[in-house]
């Protein structure tokens, strides 16, 4: 099942600490297929409409579900092999 990770527009920037890129390398480590779906860092109405929140990164299932932690908590669900487990933690907040 592949997904699309929404995360903001700075792909290039690879540092450990940035959210979306921990999530990101993440996925790539567990060889999880995604598509990025790079959203705009400043009009972030977008991402708040599909996950109730403002922050990226933010995870869509094939099924319109969408899942919306912390970088660490959402990287630790996927290296555990527990991301398309139910329930995925709700995303509104």
């Amino acid at each position: 099942m592949a997904v699309k990770l929404h995360r903001c527009g700075v792909g290039w920037l690879k540092l450990g600490i940035h959210p979306c890129w921990v999530v990101q390398k993440a996925l790539d480590e567990e060889g999880i297929e995604y598509e990025v779906v790079n959203e705009p860092l400043r009009d972030r109405s977008a991402i708040k409409q599909l996950s109730g929140q403002t922050k990226y990164p933010a995870i869509e299932f094939e099924d319109g579900r969408v899942y919306r932690e912390e970088s660490k908590e959402m990287a630790a669900r996927i290296r555990t092999g527990k991301l398309f487990d139910d329930p995925v933690a709700p995303a509104a907040g």
